[in-house]
């Protein structure tokens, strides 16, 4: 996205909007009566509708005005909130959204049908029983706005103008706070107005002229002629007004104090705001770039601390070390700041699956709740964007397969609402993201009749309950009685699986039949610059991910002869099972006489990995495998090393679990 293209800058904006219209939608579901909720969905659309003319998107703009006018009327409450209504935004929203991206000329008719739902349901809604109105002879308005509403591209003589299209109009400009010639600034705003509006006009029309600069806005509003208010203190009216002895005192909305009276720190104008408040858009593929030369500058410091570190004692030399342990650090802080640039909080997944929740229990019948925790927690984007399409299916199963309708729910004794929880942490250098259901569970007899069927088990095969529950993720595996739109075929699952070990990552299954299941997807933080132990096996040299690594200890000769045939050492009173990295790479190569067993982690189980040497810490750019070796299962990436040298990346869960089936092959034979 170019910088100085205002039309895909709006597009981008409208997307946001769009966002935030639709949670304030399903928000709204659960809570009709919210009348914060329907102002939020209503300011959203109009600030859709006229940045929509604003940059000439005519039809989303004409096409929005109906829907911001049927909420218009909740707000002002001539008509209730309903599902319908309701259900009707949220297909208008994906309309408005397929009007900004692509033509709107193909689009007609669709737009036609949905705003003849619109009508049906406004028609449909029973009629709120009608309050007496006040009395209201007019308005009494005090207006001050904030200094830089001009640099924010405000027009204070537009918002007058349209106060005069709604009635009798007077206008004041009151200039007490007009600083001398020598200290003025042209560009800010300093001008106050007291204005009185006289005429059949509601407090909310007056509103809607500052809709858009509301938060910022020092504004005060009096009834002139309103009997019907009689708990309001008197006060004096302001300044410059024509006062009647009847005149009420003024009611503040959504107001500021005065501009001397602010805190400077607290002010909206950039010279006084607090730093914490500033932000920049930067386009993604800008991200993408950083982090590569990044990543180059890493490759070059590791070349230039090989390098001092291998020169002599003189003066020189002793400089050279100085120089690159100081490149070293700059180098290691930038890399955490770029990377802290590139995390984004789970938040901007989890919304969007609200929708889809909302749409699921429409399509089925049934009423399910997706609840969310953890959205704080922060993931690499890269890995954000690759997760999207896995989590819709799980999502999608968990709706569709999990949960019972809700007269099965009843019958057994559950709450009608079925319960989907999406929820995220950060355990060391992964996060685990789980999506559990309380339906009934995975039917495990009904997996291993299919799993029969398919070839995949033989009849009375025996295998544990996690390789069972495993099954569902093979191609073409589906335990479903019918297909659906939803589900049913068998195609989601496997890409699901194939998707999440792309990403270096894992997926456990858990079920309890009659209560539920949990999918839980280990993913790890980031997918470009990871701390790494750099080891020696033979002649190659790999690198195990640091996040995985629970400790180091030596394997002294006497211990590897007693361990030959059983894999197992005790480690403070505990069996770790481990796994010889020299006999799966078949280096051909005698075994050192000091070989080291680097403890790794995996999901529950820990594992040793046997290495002939420990070099050390490595900052570890991840460059993708060519090609040829992009199917090797035991390696996750590759990455340059200081001299130059190519060292391939261990994928620790893949590893064990080729190491514990070459074991089981063993034992079979023996």
């Amino acid at each position: 996205m170019s910088q100085n293209d205002p039309v895909a800058a709006f597009r981008v904006e409208a997307g946001e909007v769009l966002e935030q219209v639709e949670q304030g939608l399903l928000d709204l579901g659960h809570r009709l009566d919210d009348h914060e909720l329907i102002d939020a969905v209503f300011r959203g659309l109009h600030t859709l509708k006229g940045s929509g003319a604003m940059f000439g998107f005519d039809a989303l703009a004409s096409f929005t005005h109906h829907c911001e006018t049927a909420f218009d009327r909740v707000r002002k409450n001539l008509t209730p909130a309903t599902p319908q209504l309701i259900a009707v935004i949220l297909s208008a929203q994906d309309h408005m959204r397929a009007l900004i991206e692509g033509d709107a000329t193909d689009r007609k008719a669709e737009g036609d049908a949905i705003l003849a739902k619109l009508q049906a349901a406004l028609d449909g809604a029973p009629a709120p029983t009608p309050e007496a109105p006040p009395v209201v002879q007019g308005w009494r308005l005090s207006l001050r706005l904030p200094p830089e509403a001009m640099q924010n591209g405000i027009n204070p003589l537009a918002l007058l103008d349209e106060l005069r299209t709604l009635g009798d109009c007077r206008i004041v400009a009151r200039t007490d706070q007009v600083p001398p010639l020598a200290e003025l600034v042209p560009t800010e705003c300093h001008i106050g107005w007291d204005i009185e509006v006289r005429g059949a006009v509601s407090r909310d029309d007056l509103e809607d002229v500052f809709i858009f600069v509301l938060d910022d806005l020092d504004l005060q509003i009096e009834a002139i002629g309103d009997t019907s208010c009689d708990d309001v203190e008197d006060t004096a009216p302001p300044p410059g007004a024509g006062t009647t002895p009847s005149a009420l005192p003024p009611t503040r909305v959504d107001t500021m104090p005065p501009a001397q009276d602010r805190d400077p720190a607290t002010t909206p104008n950039g010279r006084g705001a607090p730093k914490t408040g500033e932000s920049v858009r930067v386009p993604a593929e800008r991200l993408d770039l950083l982090m590569d030369r990044v990543g180059e500058l890493v490759i070059v410091q590791s070349r230039l601390s090989q390098l001092a570190h291998s020169s002599g004692s003189n003066a020189t030399d002793v400089a050279l070390r100085s120089i690159s342990e100081e490149i070293e650090r700059l180098a290691s802080e930038l890399r955490d700041t770029v990377m802290v640039l590139r995390m984004v909080p789970v938040a901007t997944l989890f919304g969007r699956f609200r929708r889809l929740v909302h749409d699921i229990a429409r399509d089925t019948g049934k009423t399910i709740e997706l609840s969310t925790d953890g959205e704080t927690t922060e993931v690499d984007k890269t890995v954000i964007e690759r997760l999207a399409d896995p989590l819709i299916h799980l999502i999608r199963n968990a709706c569709d397969h999990g949960i019972e309708p809700p007269e099965r729910r009843l019958a057994a004794g559950k709450p009608e609402i079925g319960q989907v929880r999406l929820s995220a942490r950060q355990e060391g250098g992964e996060v685990v993201i789980t999506i559990r259901d309380d339906g009934h569970g995975i039917d495990r007899e009904r997996v291993r009749a299919k799993a029969e069927a398919h070839g995949l088990l033989q009849p009375g095969q025996v295998v544990s309950d996690q390789e069972l529950l495993q099954m569902i993720f093979h191609p073409g595996f589906s335990t479903a009685p019918q297909i659906t739109s939803l589900s049913g075929r068998g195609v989601g699952m496997d890409v699901v699986k194939r998707t999440i070990e792309s990403l270096r990552g894992t997926i456990e299954v858990a079920s309890v039949s009659g209560q539920g299941s949990a999918m839980s997807l280990r993913i790890p933080l980031t997918l470009a610059i990871i701390d790494g132990l750099l080891i020696r096996v033979g002649d190659g040299r790999y690198v195990i991910p640091l996040a995985v690594v629970e400790e180091c200890i030596e394997l002294s000769l006497e211990e590897d002869l007693r361990s030959r045939g059983r894999s197992f050492i005790t480690l403070r009173d505990r069996l770790v099972p481990f796994v010889r990295l020299r006999e799966m790479f078949a280096t051909g190569t005698k075994p050192s006489v000091h070989q080291k067993i680097v403890i790794i982690a995996t999901g529950t189980e820990r594992v040793g990995l046997v290495v002939d040497q420990i070099i050390g810490s490595h900052q570890t750019v991840i460059k993708p495998m060519s090609a040829v070796h992009c199917n090797v299962p035991t390696f996750a990436g590759a990455t340059i090393l200081g001299d130059g040298g190519v060292a391939l990346i261990l994928d620790v869960v893949q590893l064990v679990a080729l190491g514990q089936h070459q074991e089981e092959r063993l034992r079979a034979v023996a």
